[in-house]
């Protein structure tokens, strides 16, 4: 090694240029916040074992190969020539490339030699998919290791050849017969260690006797999967079609809450009386109908209110997102789903005890979920436009991009199922709104749907039927009509709504007259309204109010003496509790809501009057949840630094270290508040000479520091210089310096601390 090689990681970060610096923070962002005060703070952060760890996750395979010859080398370092040897079969340019990566990450250190600093090690515990040594595992091994194991039995070889793979790791079986199972034996001949009452461990001389010229195994290159190649504009029409559904649906489901709220459980979600009844409503499955619940909930739309909060009720963000343009509120859609930490895909499976886990549950909660959905899709991404790989080799490619968060990868195949019911994904191959969701979120992802979606209409089509066609997805106001006069009947890219006597009793119930329902009728439809329409309004409505319903606690009141005659002797209207005031007048003790829901129940069509007398015609007011933040909050990864922040953190780094390095003259030290005239003649000194000095300072808030400063000015008790840690020209106040000493910038660096 030569004489003046680094000995240390902090020594080796001195030696590293400020854009390879900069490289460093960029890769691993947590250790630069807040900025480190010198390099030896730096090296101390990149060995926190947290920070460690999440390096190494973000590693693909063939790096963590390159990484393990290192670690099973000599821990005085490897030359990276002799990487060539161990690795045979790894191509130059991915050999060199994963150095690189690792040098760049402060996993490795040095230049003639590699490096692996004692955390590293101490994270990859089995490098290479081997155990321990035989002496760290306290196992004397037969002289002729290579005799012993070829006498071995098969079944005994078999296991040997097991734990030589991926991991050295194994539990001791039980025999039912009370026969030494192999590992025992192999136990007894002292080839497998024991770690503990169940668990044995290869040692690392067995499995590399077995693994013969392959002690790394095969080399670890990168999947090349068969490409799915498509037609992108039929790709994104594709998408548009999906979005568009998923946006009507969601529509639709959040209106049929704002009408009649899922009861909330103890144990929290939907239960599955709701579900059913939602699913029926929108002609779904029930398993549809949990993805639609769980899609409006991430994106803020649906959350738990009411009065004793026990109700799921659309948001008062559901009010501005229908008054959106169809690619926003997709946008929002799709937004809510990269990000949340919710896996609606697990909504109906069984759970450890074998209950069905409740959409809408704190159970479908994972915080692994945004993670695995952005590599998902980061790795279409990766495919040029129209192009993707089958799902299978998608999983495959991910476990080589990230092996050791394999574990985190059993959702894909669910998540990109999700992505193709909101069109972000097309037959496996990322669509344009896709890539606009990874790249800008929810304003990349509206751009990258505009064109492909219809504008609203503000009509519809009357039918004969007594149906309502509406050509494309409509305005909210004249949806929010439809709401009330009609029932959907069908949805998709034109909607159906039929008329009925229901829908025309809750309309006059709302507060529309006849007029008024016909004047809607001929203004919404370009085609003339069937007069079998008209006469359905009109024979509704003559009926509608012949009851007139007020408070007392309440009463009820017609002109028809016979029909309250008939209202007070049916059974079914026991439950409103009539008694006969009057020849026209019935009242109860209960309230007004709850006769005219009991008569309505009952097949009569009462209308609600006011103190006065007249109709009420105040529409009730639209339930609504407060909302919250969607999801909650996950792991969160570091934010990327910007150049700037780049530029200033190793600025700061350096200057930190210039001020560690150097070399002082004895201090002059002084009382703060009191200035002597041997702080003064320093710091003249050092204006006349333009030499830096080290200043120890308390700020107004009582905080000391020390810091290397190169002085400009000192007139009026204030000193003007250039900071070097913060880059930038400072004022300070001469009487609040405590100490001051010349630097000699010349000198060499030094590893200790100063504290004047």
């Amino acid at each position: 090694m030569p004489a003046d090689s680094p000995v240390t990681l902090s020594a080796w970060l001195r030696t590293r240029s400020d854009e390879q610096l900069g490289a460093l923070l960029a890769a691993r962002p947590d250790v630069a916040r807040p900025a480190p005060s010198d390099v030896v703070a730096l090296a101390s952060r990149l060995a926190v074992p947290v920070s460690v760890d999440r390096a190494l996750d973000e590693l693909d395979a063939g790096t963590l190969q390159v990484l393990d010859a290192v670690l099973l080398a000599d821990t005085d370092g490897v030359d990276p020539a002799d990487l060539v040897g161990a690795l045979p079969e790894l191509p130059d340019a991915v050999r060199e490339a994963a150095v690189e990566r690792l040098t760049t990450r402060a996993l490795l250190w040095g230049d003639d030699r590699l490096r692996a600093p004692e955390p590293v090690r101490r994270a990859v515990r089995h490098p290479a998919g081997l155990g321990r040594r035989a002496a760290e595992l306290r196992l004397s091994l037969p002289a002729d290791l290579a005799a012993a194991v070829g006498e071995l039995p098969a079944d005994e070889r078999d296991v040997l050849q097991r734990l030589a793979g991926d991991r050295p790791v194994g539990h001791l079986p039980e025999t039912p017969n009370g026969s030494p199972s192999p590992a025992r034996r192999l136990l007894q001949r002292g080839l497998l260690a024991r770690v503990d009452a169940l668990t044995v461990e290869l040692p690392r001389e067995v499995g590399l006797l077995l693994r013969g010229d392959r002690p790394h195994g095969p080399p670890r290159l990168q999947p090349e999967p068969a490409v799915v190649s498509r037609d992108p504009a039929v790709l994104d029409r594709q998408a548009a079609g999906a979005a568009l559904e998923s946006v009507g649906r969601v529509g639709e489901l959040l209106g049929l809450l704002e009408d009649e709220p899922a009861g909330l459980l103890r144990s929290g979600g939907i239960g599955v009386r709701d579900q059913k009844r939602l699913a029926r409503a929108l002609h779904v499955t029930e398993p549809e109908a949990a993805w639609l619940l769980e899609l409006a909930s991430v994106a803020g739309l649906l959350d738990v209110g009411g009065p004793h909060r026990d109700e799921w009720l659309p948001t008062r963000a559901f009010d501005l997102w229908r008054e959106q343009d169809l690619p926003d509120r997709w946008a929002t859609l799709a937004a809510g789903w990269l990000d949340a930490v919710r896996l609606p895909s697990l909504a109906g499976q069984r759970d450890v005890s074998g209950k069905a886990v409740n959409a809408l549950s704190p159970d479908l909660v994972r915080h692994t979920a945004p993670a695995v959905r952005r590599a998902a899709l980061d790795a279409l991404a990766g495919y040029p436009p129209g192009s993707g790989p089958a799902p299978d080799d998608l999983v495959e490619l991910l476990r080589w991009r990230s092996p050791r968060r394999a574990d985190r990868l059993a959702p894909v195949p669910d998540v990109l199922a999700e992505a193709a019911r909101l069109g972000v994904v097309v037959g496996g191959v990322l669509s344009t709104a896709g890539r606009g969701l990874l790249a800008g979120g929810p304003d990349g992802a509206a751009d990258g749907m505009r064109g492909l979606l219809p504008e609203p209409v503000d009509h519809v089509l009357a039918q004969p039927d007594l149906s309502l066609v509406a050509p494309g997805p409509l305005v909210a106001e004249l949806a929010d009509t439809l709401a009330v006069v009609a029932d959907v009947e069908s949805s998709g890219g034109a909607t159906v709504y039929r008329v009925s006597d229901g829908s025309v009793r809750r309309a006059l119930d709302a507060g529309w007259s006849a007029t008024d329902l016909h004047e809607f009728l001929a203004r919404a439809s370009r085609t003339p309204v069937p007069q079998a329409l008209d006469y359905l309004v009109d024979d509704v409505a003559r009926q509608h109010g012949r009851l007139r319903v007020g408070a007392i606690e309440s009463y009820v009141r017609s002109d028809d003496h016979g029909l309250l005659s008939q209202v007070l002797g049916d059974r079914r209207t026991a439950a409103a509790e009539l008694r006969r005031l009057a020849p026209g007048v019935l009242v109860s003790g209960l309230g007004a809501d709850e006769v005219l829901t009991v008569l309505r129940e009952a097949g009569y069509a009462p209308a609600g009057e006011s103190p006065g007398g007249a109709v009420l015609t105040r529409p009730p007011a639209r339930p609504r949840a407060a909302g919250r933040r969607p999801g909650a909050p996950g792991p969160v990864a570091p934010r990327p630094l910007t150049p700037d922040e780049l530029a200033a953190t190793v600025r700061e780094v350096r200057a930190g270290d210039a001020a560690l390095s150097a070399r002082r003259t004895e201090p002059v030290r002084q009382v703060p508040g009191v200035t002597t005239a041997g702080t003064l003649e320093l710091l003249s000194r050092a204006v006349r000479e333009g030499t830096p000095v080290w200043l120890g300072y308390v700020d107004a808030q009582g905080s000391g520091s020390q810091r290397v400063v190169r002085p400009v000015s000192l007139a009026g008790g204030f000193l003007q210089g250039y900071d070097d840690r913060r880059g930038e020209a400072r004022t300070f106040a001469v009487h609040r310096i405590t100490s001051v000493a010349l630097v000699e910038e010349e000198a060499p660096a030094a590893e200790d601390r100063w504290t004047p």
